[in-house]
């Protein structure tokens, strides 16, 4: 899996956090979401799907 955000979509709602800490976190001065881990391991992978679609500006794409 592979994952990439797109930080001018992201709204700053902060899901993908929530869904999956290890994976993204957020800029403190405005909230755009950061990317830590752009390839997760297959234990990581269920918690990159919960956050691409709890993410309301569809910021996050996985490709599997």
């Amino acid at each position: 899996m592979r994952i990439t955000v797109n930080q001018d979509k992201c709204v700053s709602s902060g899901q993908c956090v929530l869904n999956a800490m290890d994976l993204f976190d957020q800029r403190d001065e405005d909230g755009v979401v950061e990317l830590l881990v752009p390839e997760p391991g297959p234990d990581q992978a269920d918690n990159a799907r919960a956050a691409a679609a709890a993410c309301p500006a569809l910021a996050i794409d996985l490709e599997e």
